[in-house]
């Protein structure tokens, strides 16, 4: 009885070291499953392994660099690089739901954009005297601001965090050839919000917050039109895309800003490179190479994004002569007519998913309004200010539906930020493909005897 009753307490101990191996494997297993995306990738993990005394498998994606640009169109499609082709597998489970901050993209700046631009065209709508008649209070503006101010405030906090745990999902993001654009999204709202703030906070900003957000911008901007310009995998007639619009504008508002603030010669070097790279972008997307996909619908609102560069360059230019000249109507022209010609195609645009995508919708449309406003200004005629109003009740409406539908999708119905197939995909090639392509040779090699 002795005996039995021994052999049975050893039983129950070594099941419950069983168990208690199993439930760490489970842990660590689980832990390393985000392994190749985090900040310190595998170090904590390959500690708790020796920790327990067991071997751990070593991940291979988590030893993978950064995919090359060609992977990302090999594995992906759609104008921004967002679909996974069905031939290619991720490294990540496509049944689960990833942490939140993976799963948080670089894109979601475009909010920024979109309820930034808003407070700068209410605060015209209050101060342009060709816009007095409607009595627009500077309240509005006031509110949208500090609105715009906390919504930068909270995406800026939330991303940071995804820098500090997940770098190297940010490194991916930074690779993608499409993701990189929005990189210039954080410094174009601060830019915004300084162009927009109410006269009630301050009447003059200090030069220096110009030099601060240009910096950033110009290293950025070295680092990708130099890619443009020397070819290789990362050449412009590859990676052409609307969202490329989003690093050129950022060159008209800093130069808006910064003759705002009395700097003419920076002003008109920042206009002169956008310019430049706006033509060659603008020449790029009109040609739509052969290799370009057809645009799903899911994405065409990013078409939107023609609008922007020229809406802002006009306002930029008329800022620097501190009139509207021949130049400024130009562009101007420019823009309304790229505004109309997506206008009259609103079928093309409609009945398709919401996704932050929609968010292209705004600033663009949000800066043609404000351009229609500051060239009201200078023309003497009843079309003009009646135009304003127009576009500004599309805009706000716009902005406001597009509001209200995200706060929708990520509130109630919990599916705004799915997971961020762009950063996961994989060098590895599903089995199917490497049978069939064993199975080629073989039938050639069978052929040939």
């Amino acid at each position: 009885m002795e005996d039995r009753a021994h052999a049975n307490s050893l039983n129950h101990e070594y099941s419950q070291e069983q168990v208690a191996s199993e439930s760490s494997n489970q842990v660590i297993k689980r832990d390393t499953q985000y392994n190749s995306f985090k900040t310190c990738s595998g170090k904590l993990e390959r500690q708790l392994s020796e920790l327990i005394g067991k071997t751990q498998e070593l991940d291979l994606e988590a030893n993978e660099a950064v995919p090359d640009v060609h992977l990302y169109f090999d594995a992906l499609e759609g104008p921004e690089l967002d679909t996974l082709k069905a031939t290619e597998t991720l490294a990540l489970p496509e049944d689960k739901t990833w942490p939140f901050l993976l799963r948080f993209p670089i894109s979601s700046f475009g909010m920024c954009l979109g309820v930034s631009s808003q407070a700068i065209l209410w605060k015209a709508l209050s101060t342009v005297p060709s816009m007095k008649f409607l009595h627009v209070s500077l309240k509005v503006n006031l509110n949208l601001w500090f609105i715009s101010l906390a919504l930068t405030c909270i995406i800026s906090f939330i991303y940071s965090l995804k820098i500090i745990f997940y770098f190297e999902a940010v490194k991916r993001e930074y690779h993608h050839p499409i993701r990189v654009n929005f990189f210039f999204a954080p410094w174009i709202a601060c830019l915004f919000l300084a162009l927009g703030v109410p006269p009630s906070v301050t009447q003059n900003l200090h030069v220096s917050l110009w030099y601060a957000l240009m910096a950033p911008i110009l290293c950025l901007e070295l680092k990708i039109y130099g890619q443009w310009m020397s070819g290789g995998q990362r050449k412009l007639s590859k990676v052409a895309n609307p969202s490329n619009h989003l690093s050129i504008v950022s060159n008209f508002v800093g130069a808006l800003l910064g003759a705002s603030m009395g700097l003419k010669q920076a002003s008109i070097f920042f206009f002169s490179v956008g310019l430049a790279h706006y033509t060659v972008l603008f020449i790029t997307l009109y040609q739509r190479l052969p290799t370009n996909q057809p645009l799903p619908k899911e994405l065409h609102p990013v078409f939107f994004l023609f609008v922007a560069p020229p809406s802002v360059a006009c306002m930029a230019w008329a800022k620097i002569q501190n009139h509207f000249d021949y130049i400024s109507r130009i562009t101007y022209f420019i823009a309304l007519f790229l505004y109309a010609s997506l206008a009259v195609r609103i079928n093309f645009f409609r009945g398709f998913k919401f996704s932050l995508a929609w968010w292209a919708y705004t600033f663009p449309i949000t800066g043609a309004s404000i351009a229609n406003i500051r060239y009201s200004n200078e023309a003497e005629n009843v079309i003009s200010p009646t135009l304003s109003v127009v576009l500004s009740s599309i805009s706000t409406f716009t902005v406001a539906s597009v509001f209200v539908s995200t706060f929708i999708h990520a509130f109630v119905l919990h599916d705004l930020i799915p997971n961020d197939i762009s950063i996961a995909i994989t060098h590895k090639r599903p089995p199917k493909l490497k049978k069939k392509k064993s199975s080629h040779f073989k039938s050639i090699a069978n052929d040939a005897h």
